[in-house]
């Protein structure tokens, strides 16, 4: 019979975690990054002394592997603001506490997972990291993406929290943008960085700019800096972004496997 046992940063577990998380570093990279970090709130399925199943349990429900139906009870009672993750598990967790759990503004399935092992050729960009002074420069566009993203404007939902997760990120070194007199060409942030993978999130152009080779550009250059010191880079992305999915394939990534985002009011 699985029993369920919460791992804790720091515990024993850890090496479990870990563990589980090898099995598939790209689809596992944000469990594995939360863990390293020591952040949110991880439950676990065991069976025969091993993690079968694994879930983040916080603003992002993330759930991996195989028996998580059996966390419904744990997962039920949070207010999360999406559910992302391979569709399999996702589904499964999602049939059992759909009836708990607000109804979803959107239901993404379907949703190509790409990941890139050999860098592409230089872009030529001018994509730099972003440091504290690109702040306000960085928050209106990162807001911008995520609007266009997410369709949800979290910005204005909650300006102190927007503005000191993107303030966070830059400290972390995981922010990256292309600036050019004044204006943010492009921007992309690292949400999840482990030694096997890193995922990228929030890949934009500003629309002004688009159709002009921008992205291309500054795609390729920013996967050439993170596979100097990085195995592999992986993302993933609305089907319907055709723009996006060119964008990625014509940089060399493949896709892997397949995502399922339920995203919350």
């Amino acid at each position: 019979m699985e029993q369920i046992s919460e791992t804790v940063f720091g515990s024993p577990a850890l090496i479990s975690v870990l563990d589980f998380c090898k099995e598939d570093p790209v689809e596992r990279v944000f469990l594995e990054d939360v863990t390293r970090r020591g952040l949110g709130r991880l439950v676990a399925v065991e069976a025969e002394g091993r993690i079968q199943g694994l879930c983040h349990i916080g603003a992002n429900i993330v759930p991996a592997g195989t028996g998580l139906a059996a966390l419904a009870d744990v997962v039920a009672y949070g207010s999360p603001r999406m559910m992302v993750g391979q569709e399999q598990p996702v589904t499964e967790l999602w049939d059992q506490v759909a009836d708990s759990l607000p109804t979803p503004l959107d239901d993404r399935s379907g949703q190509p997972v790409f990941a890139l092992e050999q860098p592409p050729s230089p872009g030529g960009s001018g994509l730099r990291r972003a440091t504290v002074d690109d702040l306000n420069s960085l928050v209106p566009a990162c807001a911008a993406a995520y609007r266009e993203e997410v369709g949800i404007d979290a910005f204005e939902r909650d300006p102190y929290l927007f503005r000191w997760r993107t303030r966070r990120q830059i400290e972390l070194g995981r922010s990256w943008l292309w600036l050019d007199h004044g204006s943010i060409l492009f921007k992309a942030e690292a949400s999840a960085w482990t030694p096997s993978a890193v995922q990228l999130q929030q890949v934009w152009v500003d629309p002004l700019c688009r159709g002009q080779g921008i992205g291309r550009a500054a795609f390729a250059d920013l996967c050439c800096e993170l596979l100097e010191t990085t195995p592999r880079v992986c993302l993933f992305a609305r089907p319907e972004n055709t723009a996006a999915l060119a964008l990625y394939e014509g940089t060399g990534m493949v896709r892997v496997a397949m995502y399922r985002s339920l995203i919350f009011p």
